[in-house]
Formats: C-alpha cells, sequence, structure tokens
C-alpha cells in the first residue's frame, strides 16, 4: 500500500531509507532496532518534513511487531506460537527492506498488520 507523497528530495528519500533499514539494526546490536528508529526520527522530522510519515509508519511497526511477539510468546505453551514466531520474524527482515526500497522511490508504504498507534 504505497501512498506517493508530495515530490520528494534525494535528501529526503535517502534519510528515509535509511529510517526503514535502522529496524535491522538490531541484527547487529540487541535493542538498537528500537532505538536508532526512533532517535533517527525525533533528529530529522523538523528539518525534513517527509520524514515524520516514514518515522510514524516505522514506530507503529515497532510497536505492533512488540505486540505480536509478546502475544506469540504466550502461544508457544501451546506451541502455535513457535511457527507464529517465525512468520513475525520474517516479516520483521522483510517489511523493512520493502519500505526502504518504496521510500527510496519517494513513496511512503505502510507496513501491512500493523496497528495504527501514530497516524
Amino acid at each position: 500500500m504505497a501512498q506517493p507523497l508530495f515530490p520528494v528530495d534525494q535528501e529526503t528519500r535517502q534519510w528515509a531509507t535509511f529510517l526503514h533499514l535502522s529496524l535491522l539494526a538490531g541484527l547487529l546490536v540487541p535493542g538498537a532496532g528500537f532505538v536508532l528508529p526512533i532517535v533517527l526520527w525525533q533528529i530529522k522530522k523538523n528539518e525534513l518534513p517527509g520524514i515524520d510519515a516514514h518515522g510514524k509508519v516505522v514506530a507503529n511497526w515497532i510497536i505492533s511487531a512488540l505486540i505480536y511477539g509478546v502475544i506469540s510468546g504466550m502461544l508457544v505453551f501451546v506451541l502455535v506460537g513457535f511457527p507464529l514466531l517465525g512468520v513475525l520474524g520474517l516479516l520483521t527482515l522483510i517489511f523493512p527492506i520493502i519500505g526502504a526500497i518504496k521510500a527510496n522511490e519517494g513513496e511512503l508504504w505502510v507496513y501491512p498488520l500493523s496497528i495504527r498507534v501514530f497516524s
């Protein structure tokens, strides 16, 4: 569900791409995938107005993934949680990559299954 934004300059597209890819920082440093995107969003949202929408999409996904992870973790006791955690793991790899590609093209891609806390 890509939404074209107003004409986006190269710097905004670049930082939006970094913002989406920063979700993957948790693969290198535990917890960085939660902190780094929020920090980038807060630092750049006033300087580059187009970043605010991308930051909200990323923050919504972080919150959604945490909720889905907790629910899946509880469902491990009835064995349903194992495949759900596997699917969630794949989605947390795939969604930021698609979001980054779309951001680099100047589009805003709202992650599917994301709970809209920030709009």
